[in-house]
């Protein structure tokens, strides 16, 4: 095999698990705008574009016919490149969003590695989506006292409490009771593109803002409290 021959063919696999990698991160676990909210689009994208032309790069200069070491010498390129491909993807699989949490008024997106129980089992799967719930404060007055006490000494949000988690269908009412007009995402985004990104979404009547480690987004929702998309758009200041 020649150098140039195996340089391409590396460079393909490359750019093949490159590919592969990005359906992962950017539609499962960071669908619709969710990876601008968390932060991980210039990070991933430098950590694969550092992968895919180091690999197959240091392969080229390496790669010498009739070299004794040069199948091992290769084979360790490889290894390495694919364990920092691997310790980069399992990485940011431990930072993506594991569940959107409507909470009194607003939604809060809540990463894997921010979940505050040692239970926590739902959504374990290696490629699943975000999971829409609802959280509510315990009615034990105790429980209600000590929850409070973590969320304002300890830094602990109810939203990173999966056992006060419930069905979005519960808290349905409370959402048609607190739903935001279209209109006042003009207060906080240029008009043009709010109808621009709004018009999309014919049945959105109102929305939610969505709290977010990196940046906030808008949720938009239909007459029945539906969630039809979350959409680039600034929720407040």
């Amino acid at each position: 095999m020649s150098r140039k021959f195996f340089f391409i063919r590396h460079l393909f696999f490359s750019i093949l698990f490159a590919i592969l990698s990005l359906l992962l991160v950017f539609f499962f676990w960071h669908p619709s705008t969710l990876a601008q909210a968390v932060g991980v689009t210039h990070l991933f994208l430098m950590m694969l574009a550092i992968d895919v032309i180091v690999g197959p790069v240091l392969g080229f200069i390496v790669y010498k016919e009739g070299k004794k070491t040069l199948k091992m010498d290769l084979a360790i390129i490889i290894l390495i490149q694919l364990s920092a491909l691997i310790y980069g993807l399992y990485s940011i699989e431990k930072g993506r969003p594991a569940y959107i949490v409507y909470n009194i008024d607003r939604f809060e997106l809540v990463r894997k590695n921010e979940i505050a129980s040692n239970d926590y089992q739902h959504n374990e799967n290696f490629g699943s989506y975000p999971s829409y719930v609802a959280v509510q404060y315990p009615k034990d007055p105790k429980l209600k006292e000590k929850v409070m006490f973590d969320e304002v000494f300890g830094g602990v949000s109810l939203s990173q409490r999966p056992e006060f988690y419930q069905a979005l269908e519960s808290a349905k009412q409370q959402m048609k009771d607190k739903v935001l007009s279209l209109n006042d995402l003009s207060k906080y985004n240029p008009p043009s593109q709010v109808d621009k990104i709004v018009s999309k979404y014919p049945t959105a009547i109102g929305f939610f803002p969505l709290k977010a480690n990196n940046l906030d987004m808008t949720v938009l929702v239909d007459k029945k409290s539906q969630v039809i998309k979350i959409v680039d758009l600034r929720p407040w200041h």
